[in-house]
C-alpha cells in the first residue's frame, strides 16, 4: 500500500513500501527527487551539494565458490552479492573475494542486477530488494554524519546516518575499498 507520502516522493513504489514496512514513514518527506538522472555518484554528489564520499553506492556483485553463499544455487551461477560503498571510491574485487572465502568475482551484470534488487543501475537503493541478499558495508561510510543513496530511481536520493542504513540494509562492516598507491 502506498501513501500518499510515499506517491508524492517521487520514490520508486517497491522502495516507498520497503519505507513503510521498516517504520520508516518519516523519510519520504527528506527524498530530493531531480529533474535529471543522478546515475553516478558524482552527479549526485554535485545535485545535492556533498562531497562526494558521502554517497552511499549499491553496487551488486557475482559470487562463485564461496561456501558462505552457494546453498541452493545452481551449479555454475554467479551469486548476487550487494557492497555498499562511498561514492569517492571504489571497490576492490579480490579483497570481496577474499571476505567471501570465493573462488571468482566480477560485477553483475545489468540483467542481474535488475531481477536481484528490482531496480535499474543507477538507482538501486541499499535496502529494499526483490530478493535477499548477502550485503558488505565498507567502513569508509561510518566516516560521515549523513550518507545519501538511491531512492530507487536515477532520480532521487534520500538521506539517512550511515549506522542506521547499515542497519536496514542488513549489512556485514568489511573493509573492501581499493587501497591507494
Amino acid at each position: 500500500m502506498t501513501t500518499t507520502a510515499a506517491a508524492g516522493s517521487g520514490a520508486h513504489p517497491r522502495f516507498a513500501e520497503a519505507l513503510e514496512e521498516l517504520g520508516l514513514g518519516e523519510l519520504h518527506a527528506r527524498i530530493r527527487r531531480f529533474p535529471d538522472a543522478t546515475r553516478t555518484a558524482a552527479e549526485a554528489a554535485a545535485a545535492i551539494g556533498c562531497e562526494l564520499s558521502q554517497i552511499c553506492k549499491s553496487l551488486v556483485f557475482a559470487v562463485w565458490g564461496s561456501p558462505l553463499l552457494e546453498r541452493g544455487r545452481e551449479l555454475g551461477e554467479g551469486v548476487p552479492v550487494l557492497v555498499l560503498m562511498d561514492g569517492a571510491s571504489r571497490v576492490d574485487v579480490e579483497r570481496v573475494r577474499e571476505e567471501l572465502g570465493a573462488g571468482k568475482v566480477t560485477r553483475a551484470g545489468a540483467d542481474v542486477v535488475r531481477e536481484t534488487t528490482g531496480y535499474a543501475i543507477g538507482g538501486v537503493p541499499p535496502f529494499g530488494h526483490r530478493t535477499k541478499t548477502r550485503v558488505l558495508a565498507d567502513r569508509s561510510l561510518l566516516g560521515h554524519d549523513t550518507v545519501w543513496a538511491a531512492a530507487g530511481t536515477p532520480h532521487t536520493v534520500f538521506p539517512m546516518d550511515p549506522k542506521t542504513l547499515i542497519a536496514h540494509a542488513g549489512g556485514t562492516l568489511v573493509d573492501v575499498r581499493e587501497q591507494s598507491a
